[in-house]
């Protein structure tokens, strides 16, 4: 039990180190002002996104499972990732987190930070919905880590 909870978490310290990295410097500015389009322009920028964001997932599991040998399986570490990616790609596409945040009455929340339409008075990153995105993504990386790391 005791080394299937360091393992657990050493994948999630790399899960997480790596969401930051990929979601904030490996994301491209094309990606991220287009992947919130409606139709195929908005799915193309989320999947490369969601692909280059994986990788980087996969990058820093890889160094932590090597280096610390960890008791990780590639069927494990491949539904961890499955799971980490397909949550990421539904919040990315930024429709379903506002869809969620209005059925669990937490869309004032949501729009807190925006811009007022017709204006351009708040370009920050201090957003309700940025806030939102990245509960998010922890929450499914703590369960992708469980996935991962439990035998």
């Amino acid at each position: 039990m005791p080394d299937t909870a360091a393992t657990f978490a050493c994948v999630f310290v790399a899960f997480y180190a790596a969401h930051t990295v990929g979601d904030h410097w490996i994301q491209t500015e094309r990606q991220a002002a287009r992947k919130g389009l409606p139709g195929w322009a908005g799915r193309r920028a989320c999947l490369a996104h969601v692909a280059t964001y994986t990788a980087t997932l996969l990058a820093a599991l890889t160094a932590v499972w090597l280096a610390l040998d960890l008791p990780l399986t590639p069927w494990r570490v491949g539904l961890g990732l499955a799971v980490s990616a397909i949550t990421h790609y539904i919040a990315d596409r930024r429709e379903p987190l506002r869809i969620l945040a209005r059925w669990t009455g937490h869309a004032t929340f949501h729009s807190l930070g925006q811009p007022r339409p017709g204006h351009d008075d708040n370009p920050s990153l201090g957003t309700g919905a940025y806030a939102q995105d990245q509960s998010w993504h922890v929450a499914w990386l703590f369960i992708a880590a469980l996935l991962t790391a439990t035998p």
